[in-house]
Protein backbone atom coordinates (compact mmCIF):
# COMPACT_ATOMS: atom_id res chain seq x y z
CA UNK A 1 0.00 0.00 0.00
CA UNK A 2 1.75 3.07 -1.27
CA UNK A 3 1.69 6.00 -3.94
CA UNK A 4 4.87 8.34 -3.27
CA UNK A 5 8.04 7.35 -5.06
CA UNK A 6 9.97 7.01 -1.65
CA UNK A 7 8.47 3.33 -1.13
CA UNK A 8 9.32 2.28 -5.22
CA UNK A 9 12.94 0.98 -4.05
CA UNK A 10 11.16 -1.50 -1.73
CA UNK A 11 8.36 -2.48 -3.73
CA UNK A 12 10.83 -3.44 -6.56
CA UNK A 13 12.58 -6.05 -3.90
CA UNK A 14 9.35 -7.38 -2.59
CA UNK A 15 8.68 -7.90 -5.78
CA UNK A 16 11.56 -9.94 -6.67
CA UNK A 17 12.07 -11.48 -3.71
CA UNK A 18 8.35 -12.10 -2.65
CA UNK A 19 4.65 -12.50 -3.72
CA UNK A 20 2.96 -9.23 -4.50
CA UNK A 21 -0.64 -10.47 -5.11
CA UNK A 22 -2.14 -6.84 -4.59
CA UNK A 23 -1.01 -3.41 -4.59
CA UNK A 24 -3.09 -0.82 -3.50
CA UNK A 25 -2.27 2.97 -4.44
CA UNK A 26 -4.26 6.22 -4.41
CA UNK A 27 -6.25 7.31 -7.34
CA UNK A 28 -5.31 9.31 -10.45
CA UNK A 29 -4.80 13.19 -9.19
CA UNK A 30 -4.48 16.39 -11.33
CA UNK A 31 -1.01 17.21 -11.89
CA UNK A 32 1.93 19.91 -13.99
CA UNK A 33 0.91 22.83 -14.99
CA UNK A 34 -1.80 21.56 -17.40
CA UNK A 35 -3.58 19.81 -14.50
CA UNK A 36 -3.75 16.39 -16.52
CA UNK A 37 -4.23 13.09 -14.40
CA UNK A 38 -1.67 11.36 -13.40
CA UNK A 39 -0.80 8.03 -11.29
CA UNK A 40 1.17 7.90 -8.37
CA UNK A 41 4.63 6.45 -9.37
CA UNK A 42 3.59 3.31 -7.02
CA UNK A 43 0.82 3.04 -9.26
CA UNK A 44 2.31 3.78 -12.32
CA UNK A 45 4.58 1.29 -11.43
CA UNK A 46 2.80 -1.57 -10.47
CA UNK A 47 0.51 -1.17 -13.58
CA UNK A 48 3.79 -1.23 -15.55
CA UNK A 49 4.54 -4.05 -13.76
CA UNK A 50 1.26 -6.02 -14.56
CA UNK A 51 0.46 -6.52 -11.16
CA UNK A 52 -2.94 -6.53 -9.62
CA UNK A 53 -3.86 -2.78 -9.21
CA UNK A 54 -6.53 -0.88 -6.87
CA UNK A 55 -6.74 2.73 -6.54
CA UNK A 56 -9.57 3.10 -3.65
CA UNK A 57 -10.47 7.01 -2.71
CA UNK A 58 -11.24 4.89 0.91
CA UNK A 59 -9.10 1.67 1.98
CA UNK A 60 -11.27 1.07 4.55
CA UNK A 61 -14.52 0.63 2.64
CA UNK A 62 -15.77 -3.16 3.13
CA UNK A 63 -15.40 -3.88 -0.81
CA UNK A 64 -11.70 -2.49 -0.22
CA UNK A 65 -11.21 -5.01 2.32
CA UNK A 66 -12.82 -8.08 1.12
CA UNK A 67 -10.59 -7.58 -2.04
CA UNK A 68 -7.20 -7.66 0.15
CA UNK A 69 -9.06 -10.10 2.37
CA UNK A 70 -9.62 -12.12 -1.00
CA UNK A 71 -5.78 -12.44 -2.04
CA UNK A 72 -4.71 -13.79 1.38
CA UNK A 73 -2.20 -11.30 2.19
CA UNK A 74 0.53 -12.78 5.17
CA UNK A 75 1.65 -9.57 5.46
CA UNK A 76 0.78 -5.62 4.43
CA UNK A 77 3.59 -2.96 3.85
CA UNK A 78 2.63 0.45 3.95
CA UNK A 79 5.16 3.21 2.61
CA UNK A 80 3.43 6.80 1.86
CA UNK A 81 0.28 5.83 1.03
CA UNK A 82 -1.51 8.81 2.38
CA UNK A 83 -4.44 7.43 3.64
CA UNK A 84 -5.61 6.81 7.21
CA UNK A 85 -5.75 2.53 7.66
CA UNK A 86 -8.33 1.35 10.45
CA UNK A 87 -7.65 -1.37 13.30
CA UNK A 88 -9.55 -3.91 10.73
CA UNK A 89 -7.86 -4.01 7.53
CA UNK A 90 -4.09 -3.22 9.55
CA UNK A 91 -4.88 -6.41 11.74
CA UNK A 92 -5.73 -8.95 8.25
CA UNK A 93 -3.13 -10.19 7.53
CA UNK A 94 -1.47 -13.53 9.03
CA UNK A 95 1.61 -11.14 10.50
CA UNK A 96 -0.05 -7.83 10.57
CA UNK A 97 0.80 -5.38 8.90
CA UNK A 98 3.92 -2.60 9.00
CA UNK A 99 5.09 0.93 7.68
CA UNK A 100 8.83 2.42 6.40
CA UNK A 101 9.28 5.75 7.96
CA UNK A 102 11.95 8.36 6.85
CA UNK A 103 12.48 9.04 10.81
CA UNK A 104 14.19 7.45 13.60
CA UNK A 105 11.33 7.54 15.38
CA UNK A 106 9.86 8.84 17.91
CA UNK A 107 11.18 11.91 16.43
CA UNK A 108 9.41 13.43 13.45
CA UNK A 109 6.01 12.05 12.67
CA UNK A 110 4.07 12.78 10.34
CA UNK A 111 4.36 13.86 6.48
CA UNK A 112 7.69 15.92 6.37
CA UNK A 113 10.06 14.16 8.24
CA UNK A 114 13.18 14.43 5.76
CA UNK A 115 12.54 18.20 5.25
CA UNK A 116 12.21 18.92 9.48
CA UNK A 117 15.33 16.79 9.78
CA UNK A 118 17.64 18.99 7.90
CA UNK A 119 15.69 22.33 8.63
CA UNK A 120 16.16 21.61 12.44
CA UNK A 121 19.89 20.82 12.02
CA UNK A 122 19.82 17.48 12.62
CA UNK A 123 23.02 15.59 11.95
CA UNK A 124 21.44 12.24 11.99
CA UNK A 125 18.33 10.62 10.67
CA UNK A 126 16.92 7.29 9.69
CA UNK A 127 14.56 4.82 8.85
CA UNK A 128 12.26 3.31 11.02
CA UNK A 129 9.59 0.00 10.73
CA UNK A 130 6.82 0.27 12.62
CA UNK A 131 3.39 -1.50 12.61
CA UNK A 132 0.45 0.64 11.83
CA UNK A 133 -1.52 2.16 15.06
CA UNK A 134 -4.80 4.45 15.31
CA UNK A 135 -2.13 7.24 16.16
CA UNK A 136 -0.25 8.45 13.55
CA UNK A 137 3.40 6.72 13.49
CA UNK A 138 3.46 6.10 16.98
CA UNK A 139 3.29 1.95 16.62
CA UNK A 140 5.46 0.08 18.18
CA UNK A 141 9.07 -0.53 16.61
CA UNK A 142 10.32 -3.37 14.67
CA UNK A 143 13.68 -1.85 13.37
CA UNK A 144 15.25 1.40 12.74
CA UNK A 145 18.41 1.65 10.37
CA UNK A 146 20.44 5.57 11.44
CA UNK A 147 22.67 7.69 8.73
CA UNK A 148 24.32 10.46 9.07
CA UNK A 149 22.38 14.00 7.24
CA UNK A 150 25.86 15.65 5.41
CA UNK A 151 25.90 19.59 6.18
CA UNK A 152 25.67 20.19 2.25
CA UNK A 153 22.82 17.36 1.88
CA UNK A 154 19.56 18.43 0.38
CA UNK A 155 15.80 17.02 1.14
CA UNK A 156 15.35 15.87 -2.28
CA UNK A 157 19.35 13.81 -2.19
CA UNK A 158 18.22 12.58 1.69
CA UNK A 159 14.72 11.66 0.39
CA UNK A 160 16.62 9.03 -2.54
CA UNK A 161 18.59 7.82 -0.07
CA UNK A 162 16.78 6.57 2.77
CA UNK A 163 14.41 5.57 0.06
CA UNK A 164 17.36 3.30 -1.54
CA UNK A 165 17.93 2.41 2.42
CA UNK A 166 14.61 0.96 2.85
CA UNK A 167 14.23 -1.80 0.99
CA UNK A 168 17.24 -3.49 3.57
CA UNK A 169 15.49 -2.86 6.57
CA UNK A 170 11.93 -3.88 5.32
CA UNK A 171 13.00 -7.34 4.49
CA UNK A 172 15.13 -7.95 7.57
CA UNK A 173 11.80 -6.89 9.25
CA UNK A 174 9.54 -9.01 7.36
CA UNK A 175 12.23 -12.21 7.92
CA UNK A 176 11.99 -11.71 11.44
CA UNK A 177 8.45 -11.15 11.72
CA UNK A 178 8.03 -14.88 9.38
CA UNK A 179 10.44 -16.34 11.61
CA UNK A 180 8.87 -15.36 15.03
CA UNK A 181 11.86 -13.76 16.58
CA UNK A 182 10.85 -10.09 15.52
CA UNK A 183 11.00 -7.59 19.13
CA UNK A 184 7.94 -4.77 19.24
CA UNK A 185 9.82 -1.92 20.79
CA UNK A 186 6.78 0.65 22.25
CA UNK A 187 7.85 4.11 21.31
CA UNK A 188 8.56 6.56 24.02
CA UNK A 189 5.85 9.63 23.95
CA UNK A 190 7.55 11.88 25.64
CA UNK A 191 10.27 12.10 23.01
CA UNK A 192 8.05 12.22 20.21
CA UNK A 193 7.87 15.31 17.54
CA UNK A 194 5.91 15.98 14.67
CA UNK A 195 7.01 16.92 10.87
CA UNK A 196 3.65 18.69 9.38
CA UNK A 197 3.48 18.52 5.34
CA UNK A 198 5.15 21.75 4.03
CA UNK A 199 3.82 23.60 1.25
CA UNK A 200 5.03 26.56 -0.77
CA UNK A 201 4.43 29.81 1.61
CA UNK A 202 7.42 27.76 3.53
CA UNK A 203 9.49 28.58 0.87
CA UNK A 204 10.82 31.80 2.79
CA UNK A 205 14.18 32.82 4.29
CA UNK A 206 15.87 35.14 6.77
CA UNK A 207 19.62 36.05 6.16
CA UNK A 208 18.94 37.70 9.54
CA UNK A 209 19.53 34.27 10.93
CA UNK A 210 21.96 32.70 11.92
CA UNK A 211 24.18 30.59 9.38
CA UNK A 212 23.35 27.56 10.34
CA UNK A 213 19.47 28.23 10.09
CA UNK A 214 20.09 29.60 7.02
CA UNK A 215 21.94 26.80 5.27
CA UNK A 216 19.73 23.95 6.85
CA UNK A 217 16.63 26.01 5.17
CA UNK A 218 18.50 26.27 2.18
CA UNK A 219 19.16 22.76 1.65
CA UNK A 220 16.10 21.38 3.63
CA UNK A 221 13.44 22.78 1.73
CA UNK A 222 15.42 21.77 -1.89
CA UNK A 223 13.98 21.11 -4.36
CA UNK A 224 10.49 21.59 -2.67
CA UNK A 225 9.23 23.79 -2.00
CA UNK A 226 12.67 25.54 -2.66
CA UNK A 227 13.63 29.39 -1.17
CA UNK A 228 13.26 31.85 -3.50
CA UNK A 229 15.14 35.19 -3.07
CA UNK A 230 15.73 38.67 -4.98
CA UNK A 231 18.51 41.19 -5.58
CA UNK A 232 18.26 44.71 -3.61
CA UNK A 233 20.52 46.91 -5.36
CA UNK A 234 20.33 45.46 -8.93
CA UNK A 235 18.75 46.45 -11.92
CA UNK A 236 15.24 44.60 -11.86
CA UNK A 237 15.69 42.16 -14.66
CA UNK A 238 14.56 38.58 -15.18
CA UNK A 239 17.61 37.48 -13.16
CA UNK A 240 16.72 39.58 -10.12
CA UNK A 241 15.03 36.71 -8.57
CA UNK A 242 17.49 33.88 -7.86
CA UNK A 243 16.24 30.25 -6.18
CA UNK A 244 19.12 28.69 -3.62
CA UNK A 245 19.48 25.05 -4.38
CA UNK A 246 22.43 23.99 -1.94
CA UNK A 247 24.24 25.74 0.34
CA UNK A 248 27.45 25.05 2.71
CA UNK A 249 28.91 26.73 5.81
CA UNK A 250 31.66 29.57 5.14
CA UNK A 251 33.31 32.21 7.43
CA UNK A 252 32.68 35.94 7.00
CA UNK A 253 30.59 38.59 8.67
CA UNK A 254 28.90 41.42 7.02
CA UNK A 255 24.97 42.68 6.35
CA UNK A 256 22.59 39.80 6.19
CA UNK A 257 22.03 39.02 2.56
CA UNK A 258 25.54 40.82 1.51
CA UNK A 259 27.47 38.80 -0.98
CA UNK A 260 30.98 38.26 0.10
CA UNK A 261 32.40 37.13 -2.62
CA UNK A 262 32.78 33.75 -4.32
CA UNK A 263 28.87 33.19 -3.22
CA UNK A 264 29.45 33.89 0.21
CA UNK A 265 26.49 35.39 1.81
CA UNK A 266 26.47 37.39 5.23
CA UNK A 267 24.24 36.27 7.78
CA UNK A 268 22.41 37.74 11.18
CA UNK A 269 25.63 35.47 12.79
CA UNK A 270 28.43 34.23 10.07
CA UNK A 271 27.83 33.08 6.61
CA UNK A 272 26.77 30.85 3.89
CA UNK A 273 28.21 29.64 0.75
CA UNK A 274 25.75 29.35 -2.12
CA UNK A 275 27.08 26.15 -3.61
CA UNK A 276 24.09 26.08 -6.30
CA UNK A 277 21.13 28.36 -7.70
CA UNK A 278 18.89 28.80 -10.64
CA UNK A 279 17.62 31.55 -12.35
CA UNK A 280 13.89 31.99 -14.00
CA UNK A 281 13.11 29.42 -16.43
CA UNK A 282 16.63 27.86 -16.40
CA UNK A 283 18.21 24.97 -14.69
CA UNK A 284 20.27 24.61 -11.35
CA UNK A 285 23.64 25.58 -11.78
CA UNK A 286 27.20 25.91 -10.08
CA UNK A 287 26.98 29.46 -8.10
CA UNK A 288 30.84 29.96 -9.95
CA UNK A 289 28.47 29.40 -13.54
CA UNK A 290 25.78 31.76 -12.34
CA UNK A 291 28.45 34.48 -11.48
CA UNK A 292 30.17 33.91 -14.66
CA UNK A 293 28.88 36.98 -17.17
CA UNK A 294 27.35 38.79 -14.72
CA UNK A 295 28.46 41.89 -12.70
CA UNK A 296 26.75 42.20 -9.40
CA UNK A 297 27.28 45.14 -7.83
CA UNK A 298 29.37 45.40 -4.17
CA UNK A 299 26.31 47.17 -2.65
CA UNK A 300 24.36 44.73 -4.04
CA UNK A 301 22.10 42.08 -1.12
CA UNK A 302 20.15 39.22 -1.53
CA UNK A 303 16.86 39.54 0.70
CA UNK A 304 13.80 36.85 0.69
Amino acid sequence: MGAGAFGLPTLEQLHRRHEVPLVVTQPERPAGRRRHLAAPPIGQWAADQGLPLIKPDNCNDARVIETIRGVEPTAIVVIAFGQYIKKALANLPLLGSVNLHASLLPKYRGAGPIHWAILNGETETGNTVIRIAPKMDAGAMLGRQPTRIEPTETAGELHDRLAAMGPELMLDVLEQLAAGTAEEIEQDEAQATVAPKLGRADGRIDFSDDADTVRCRINGLSPWPGVSVRWAGVEQDTDATLKLCRAAPAAGNGAPGQLLGGGVIACGRGAVQLLEVQSPGKRAMRWADYERGRTIPPEARLVG
